[in-house]
């Protein structure tokens, strides 16, 4: 064969290639579009941003561009910090030694005797001091973040932040045996069982379990520095006292858990007190003090300083409504996670969507879990964002978000997950 007809050839190999690369892409849009336009979704709102992963090729965007409440989408950007800020292991305690007092400060690790990371590396290491004096104002924050629902505060997913969080901010309260089992047990007392459907009162760490309930109750308790002296006092066994200032000098760190093992559970669970605490231990990394506020914009003029729409953040969770982001912002935001973290770990922590793990029942039981993404939901809307490995072996990322519906959400899920299925057989 001569030289010419093998160039020849190999033109026409990457024509035929192109050619069908070219109406692979349309189908795709066009199957695409087709689900965007049921007569379901007229009347709401929703964006779609899909990009290939390796060539960084944008292949679909419906109002991309166009501002979305996240909800725990917003959890998404609260990892990334965590991954730009927060060292392999969390810092857990500072504390510096003066005049034969250990003087200790809080870092907002959430992990302390939580019911799930069940750490006690801070409290086996107090065990051990002597003299101990606590400062708590290490920080300039609200117990709870800007435009949360006020009447959350008795609901599991609302605790309170602070920067010495212990048993989650929150009380376990269950019937064991005919009897009433609350951690921390220092709260028992404040348990009533009452045949009521309130849990807590408003202003005051009263709490309430019906005969009748066969659930173990999860409830915020209202934090105070009193209290956090009185659990941490029961739980190192010696008294403690609580200071004003904090010496002057070098502080040393005390490092607990994995960060990785905070960061999955948060994703896993869309835990959002995990989320909050986790934005403010990143705050400490940049300065003295504990601050949400200084760890946003901290990361908005840095390493999110190039998204192509600046969005409105303001917590760590995606409580608040007064969040903003774009499909698009999500999808370059899931670029750069996926370009600085090793897959295998990125992987190992972002939520598998479908059966046996974020959704309660998958449609195709045959088809293997194709999606790795963090939902976000709150009253009237359904978001999702995060990758799709495909049956061809590429990888997309993607951001879907579904604002002001009132469909019931399983018929957008349906959309979702045709549309999604859709890119993960025909691209």
């Amino acid at each position: 064969m001569n030289r010419t007809n093998l160039t020849f050839k190999l033109l026409f190999l990457k024509f035929i290639l192109f050619t069908f690369l070219l109406t692979g892409c349309k189908s795709v849009k066009t199957s695409v579009k087709s689900e965007l336009g049921r007569p379901s979704l007229e009347n709401s709102f929703h964006g779609l941003v899909v990009m290939d992963a390796k060539t960084g090729k944008e292949i679909y965007n419906h109002n991309g561009r166009k501002y979305f409440t996240p909800a725990s989408n917003t959890k998404i950007v609260t990892f990334y910090t965590g991954v730009k800020l927060l060292p392999e292991k969390i810092p857990t305690l500072k504390y510096i030694v003066s005049q034969d007092t250990l003087f200790i400060e809080g870092t907002g690790d959430p992990s302390w005797l939580h019911s799930y990371l069940k750490d006690s590396t801070a409290i086996n290491w107090l065990k051990q001091q002597n003299t101990i004096a606590l400062y708590t104002k290490n920080h300039n924050e609200d117990r709870y973040g800007p435009g949360w629902a006020w009447e959350d505060y008795e609901t599991y997913f609302s605790p309170e932040k602070t920067t010495v969080p212990l048993y989650g901010n929150v009380i376990l309260a269950s019937h064991t045996g005919g009897g009433l089992s609350v951690s921390p047990n220092e709260l028992t007392k404040s348990v009533l069982v009452k045949d009521t459907t309130l849990r807590r009162d408003e202003f005051r760490n009263q709490f309430y379990i019906s005969l009748t309930e066969t659930d173990t109750l999860e409830v915020p308790f209202m934090t105070s520095d009193s209290l956090t002296k009185h659990l941490l006092e029961s739980a190192i066994g010696k008294e403690i006292t609580l200071s004003e200032h904090f010496p002057e000098g070098e502080k040393q760190t005390l490092y607990g858990v994995e960060t990785d093992s905070i960061f999955k559970r948060m994703l896993f669970r869309s835990d959002n007190f995990l989320a909050e605490q986790l934005l403010l231990a990143s705050s400490g990394m940049l300065s003295d003090t504990l601050s949400t506020k200084n760890a946003i914009e901290y990361m908005l003029d840095t390493h999110l300083k190039d998204l192509d729409q600046q969005p409105r953040w303001v917590d760590g969770s995606g409580l608040s409504r007064y969040n903003l982001f774009t499909p698009r912002s999500y999808v370059q935001i899931l670029e750069k996670l996926y370009k600085e973290v090793p897959e295998e770990r990125l992987f190992g922590i972002m939520p598998m969507w479908g059966p046996n793990s974020t959704v309660k029942q998958w449609e195709d039981p045959t088809t293997e879990p194709f999606l790795f993404a963090k939902s976000g939901s709150v009253g009237n809307n359904y978001n999702l964002s995060g990758y799709i490995k495909t049956k061809s072996g590429r990888l997309l990322i993607f951001s879907f978000m579904n604002n002001h519906y009132r469909i019931p959400t399983s018929q957008v899920l349906e959309t979702m997950y045709t549309t999604l299925k859709g890119l993960y057989e025909n691209y």
